[in-house]
């Protein structure tokens, strides 16, 4: 912003001293200390009062005029807000019942004037049956009975005047309808609507705010029901205010020490600058707790909008395969008798009652021939690749299910459980696992559990453990849960919900996205910075508060860009970025 001196009588000064008492009255905040006026106004009333002397016309109409008329100020660039009338087809494009053509913008009652001629405007918000016509040709009917919705400015969804037009969904008549109205006679332009134009609007009207956009693309991208459900937690506002709420203390709380630095001088405070910085701290620490909460909960909403990510782990030949077709119900990955017949990794997408999971079958993992139960005594190098394949995929994924299963001794004269001891460490590590035994129908059930005992005595790491029989749940038995390969989805579910669920209180915070959740620990990053910057010093000094007030303003501006408001000079940028995931018509 800048600001350009203007000339105050003498007798004026006082006035403005005055104001600046009012106005610093009329912006306290949250912090229970004195708060500094905003610093672009602060420096232009410090330019009037060093300004020379002579009548001011502006002064002299009215005092309480005084801080919004006392200098000029060329504003920030911002959004371009265009004049242009917009439409768009917003449902799925094909043939269909029903096609929607949305309209917004000033020449709406224009469009509807040359589409229906000699019809009245439907009452607001009311659906009224109208026939269409060709605005060139007005004895020529496009549509014969179209449902139009009229929704005057700025109670919509875009915050302008809006016309819908519910037509019949023939591609033909589509077309018809969206080759007629740029030719309606207008005031301003008409055009075709570009991707997410609409949405861009209702931000740039104050109808939604950045994060209160990014859930809405993220309600349209959602395929299972959690994903919706966070979705809508995310579209309720609830993070956008309170992310302003945020940069609005920072902001108060930098126009304080900037006052400090302009006013020191001859001005009293009420504080030191010293038990400033210490008050100040003291706000900054209880807020990056708050921040604290959000990171945190940033990584569960994610699980719920990408996906988990699921690797199953084992020796070769242990039911990898089998439990992946079973959880599937197809064959997705080979299985045989022979051993390390998966050498890459196979990787399934599905829903799993709500949460969108990714399984990844992986290679048997061995260290010696030995463990192979079938004749593949040397491991070779193709093996070896799937092998290491396999333990990087583990590494990258949320959940590890590791896989053992009932066989017989190498004697033959008894029964075992085999597992590989490398990939229960791996499990043993993992944020979350299961251990899963297969072939429990390889015995009696006394055997299984006496093997159970044992092998639960052998686990290092308290794991829980399941056992299934993939054998048992391709057969055609009329058991409630043949193989228990329900039983096993049940834990695994239950599993999810404890990985993705939040207090009833802080449900909102699933709606924290990737974006959002970097941006906060930017802001993070700048406000330890200023702790560190405000204890440097005991005194106070003025370096102290120049560079912990520059920390405040950097920090704020991280909360700017989730928001999309405040003075971020690269929030356009970010906009961009967030719009151009939306389709047209939205």
């Amino acid at each position: 912003m800048q600001i350009h001196r203007c000339s105050v009588s003498s007798n004026s000064e006082s006035m403005v001293r005055n104001a600046l008492s009012r106005a610093r009255i009329h912006t306290r905040n949250v912090f229970p200390r004195r708060s500094g006026l905003p610093i672009a106004f602060r420096r232009a009333c410090s330019l009037i009062l060093a300004g020379s002397s002579g009548p001011s016309p502006i002064l002299s109409t009215c005092p309480a005029l005084l801080q919004r008329s006392c200098f000029h100020a060329e504003p920030q660039e911002s959004f371009s807000f265009v004049d242009d009338t917009i439409y768009a087809v917003s449902t799925a494009p094909g043939r269909a019942g029903i096609a929607i053509v949305r309209i917004s913008g000033p020449s709406c009652l224009d469009i509807y004037k040359s589409l229906c001629p000699s019809r009245p405007i439907p009452k607001a918000r009311y659906a009224s049956l109208r026939t269409l016509y060709d605005p060139s040709t007005p004895s020529e009917v496009l549509d014969s009975d179209a449902l139009v919705l009229y929704f005057p400015a700025p109670k919509t969804v875009t915050g302008e005047e809006m016309l819908e037009l519910h037509i019949h969904g023939g591609p033909a008549t589509v077309k018809a309808v969206l080759s007629a109205i740029p030719r309606c006679p207008s005031m301003t332009p008409i055009r075709y609507a570009e991707p997410g134009e609409f949405t861009r609007r209702a931000f740039q009207n104050d109808r939604l705010d950045l994060a209160q956009v990014e859930a809405l693309s993220d309600t349209l991208s959602a395929e299972t029901e959690q994903q919706r459900r966070a979705a809508v937690r995310g579209n309720s506002g609830e993070l956008g205010r309170t992310y302003e709420g945020w940069r609005q203390q920072l902001l108060y709380a930098r126009g304080e020490l900037e006052a400090l630095i302009d006013f020191s001088e001859d001005q009293h405070f009420d504080e030191s600058p010293a038990e400033l910085l210490t008050n100040v701290a003291a706000q900054v620490e209880a807020m990056l707790k708050s921040i604290a909460s959000h990171e945190a909960a940033s990584h569960r909403g994610e699980l719920l909008k990408k996906g988990i990510r699921i690797s199953l782990l084992g020796p070769p030949n242990a039911g990898k395969s089998s439990l992946l077709n079973q959880i599937v119900g197809r064959e997705a990955s080979i299985v045989s008798q022979e051993a390390g017949t998966t050498r890459d990794i196979v990787e399934v997408s599905l829903d799993i009652r709500g949460y969108l999971c990714t399984f990844a079958d992986t290679a048997g993992l061995r260290t010696h021939p030995e463990q192979s139960l079938g004749s593949d005594s040397v491991i070779g190098a193709i093996e070896q690749e799937g092998i290491r394949r396999a333990k990087a995929k583990a590494g990258e994924s949320d959940v590890i299910i590791a896989i053992a299963s009932v066989e017989p001794t190498d004697s033959g004269a008894g029964w075992s459980i085999r597992y590989d001891m490398e990939t229960l460490a791996i499990a043993a590590g993992a944020s979350q696992s299961l251990v899963v035994v297969n072939k429990s129908d390889s015995v009696p059930s006394e055997v299984l559990s006496s093997l159970m005992a044992e092998f639960q005595g052998a686990l290092k790491q308290d794991m829980p453990v399941i056992t299934i029989s993939c054998k048992e749940a391709q057969s055609n038995r009329a058991t409630h849960d043949p193989g228990r390969i329900n039983y096993f989805v049940d834990q695994l579910v239950a599993l999810f919900k404890n990985m993705t669920a939040l207090p009833t209180d802080m449900e909102d915070l699933l709606g924290v996205t990737e974006r959002q959740r970097q941006l906060l620990s930017a802001c993070s990053e700048h406000l330890l910075e200023f702790i560190a910057e405000a204890r440097s010093d005991p005194e106070g000094g003025e370096c102290d508060i120049v560079l912990a007030a520059e920390h405040l303003r950097s920090a704020a501006n991280c909360l700017s860009r989730i928001t999309g408001r405040g003075e971020a000079g690269d929030v356009e940028e970010v906009l961009g970025v967030v719009f151009e995931k939306f389709c047209v018509g939205k």
